[in-house]
Parts: structure tokens; C-alpha cells; sequence
């Protein structure tokens, strides 16, 4: 079932929420680690991530749909447009989502009215957990990186595109703009790759801490992350980081 829809806000009219709810990758798709691997496209465009310790795949009711990182032991941070479906579970610490790392279960969600949302697990894990950027720690016209599992072609059926292995693009951040619900966020154009389908939820990296979550993309030149470094206040009061 697709859910592709068209938010209606000034900043985001022509940017679609990257929300993908979808069954399994191919099978065709191949690991990373192959000589062949460049001919599948993550994001649509970039590549493989090496490294993404961080990293959470979100299921909600078992289906892959989203994209998150751990930032504590208990708590996941996602996209807002990512939790309504319930059934929340993610594997964590894994670059295949269907395998590797631990699994955990979202037993609360706190949502915030930007595109932001934390879930408490069920039990505590061990991890390398993101690092949450400040004020100031990105800036107009610097590259960073994006993350997620999401849609690496603008395939007619998204549902055979997801890509299975974490996948990372360059971006450009052309400065500040809205996401999906008017709150604010980081804006940026295509670099190597860019965000789609499924891609919600996941990281926006500047040197090393996040600064962004993934909130609207058009799948072509522009993406728009909900700006962490905004929240940090509203994050902390819940999760404690």
C-alpha cells in the first residue's frame, strides 16, 4: 500500500512526505560488499554506508516503513509522519534491515508539533547513539550527509525499490526552510543522491553529530529536515540528551 502523500504548507507544496509504507526489497538487490553493488542506486543516487552504528530501521505492525536513530539507551528518535501507524519496532545497529543488530519494541511515542517524534523501548540497548548537534553546528552552503533505507529509483510500484542495506547521499544545505507540519527545518539541495520514499525519519549528518531528520523530499533536487538543533530543548526534556 502506498501512501505518497502531497502536504499543502508554503514551505513544503511541492515536497512529498517520505513516508513509504512497503513490503521487503527485492531479492534481486545485492549486498554492499559486491563488485556489482554500484549498479544498485540507494537513495536515488549515493551509496552503501560503511558505517551506521546509529542506525534504526522502523517497522510499524512489521512492515518496513521508516527510518531513526538511537540516541539513548531506550529512546529512538524518527519522523512524526512515521509513528501514526502503530505497532512500532526497529532494528537497530544493523546496515541490513533484515538481519544483524538488536530488535526492540516502541512501548511509547512523545511527538512534538514539527515533524519530530521520540519512542521509548522496551528494553535497553547497547549502541553507538547519535550525537545531537547545537545551534550553529551546520551551516548554509556545507555538505553533509543523509541516511535511510528508502526508495533508490523513482519506480512506478516504490514497494520493489527500497533498498535493503543503509545507504548514505551527499547534500548541500541551501539554509532554512519548513517541514511537514510548519516546523523548522534545514533545507538542501542534491549532491551525489537524494532522499525518497522510506527515507523519513533517518539522519542529516554534519561532521559527525545530527542536525536533521528527514521530513519532505520532491525525489529529484530538494529535501527538507526537520532542524534538531531547534528542539534540542523539547528532546532533552523527554529523553535526556
Amino acid at each position: 500500500m502506498r501512501t505518497h502523500r502531497i502536504w499543502a504548507s508554503a514551505a513544503a507544496a511541492a515536497l512529498s512526505v517520505l513516508a513509504l509504507f512497503a513490503p521487503s526489497a527485492t531479492a534481486a538487490e545485492q549486498a554492499p560488499a559486491r563488485a556489482d553493488a554500484a549498479a544498485v542506486q540507494p537513495i536515488i543516487g549515493g551509496g552503501y554506508a560503511q558505517s551506521g552504528p546509529w542506525a534504526a530501521r522502523l517497522f510499524s505492525n512489521g512492515r518496513e516503513t521508516c527510518s531513526a536513530t538511537i540516541i539513548a539507551p531506550t529512546w529512538i528518535l524518527t519522523a512524526k509522519h512515521c509513528v501514526t501507524g502503530g505497532g512500532l519496532s526497529f532494528r537497530i545497529g544493523s546496515l541490513d534491515q533484515h538481519s544483524g543488530g538488536t530488535v526492540a519494541n516502541g512501548v511509547q511515542t512523545y511527538t512534538h508539533s514539527s515533524d519530530l517524534a521520540l519512542v521509548r523501548l522496551d528494553r535497553s540497548v547497547t549502541a553507538s547513539y547519535a550525537r545531537l548537534g547545537q545551534p550553529g553546528s551546520v551551516s548554509v552552503g556545507q555538505t553533509v550527509q543523509v541516511y535511510g533505507w528508502g526508495a533508490t529509483s523513482q519506480c512506478g510500484s516504490e514497494a520493489t525499490c527500497q533498498s535493503r542495506y543503509l545507504k548514505v547521499a551527499n547534500v548541500t544545505v541551501t539554509g532554512g526552510c519548513r517541514d511537514a507540519y510548519n516546523g523548522s527545518a534545514i533545507c538542501a539541495r542534491r549532491g551525489d543522491g537524494i532522499t525518497a520514499g522510506g527515507d523519513s525519519g533517518g539522519p542529516m549528518m554534519a561532521n559527525g553529530v545530527q542536525v536533521g531528520v528527514a521530513s519532505t523530499s520532491d525525489r529529484q533536487t530538494t529535501t527538507a529536515y526537520t532542524n534538531v538543533t531547534a528542539y534540542r530543548s523539547w528532546i532533552q526534556s523527554i529523553a535526556g540528551v
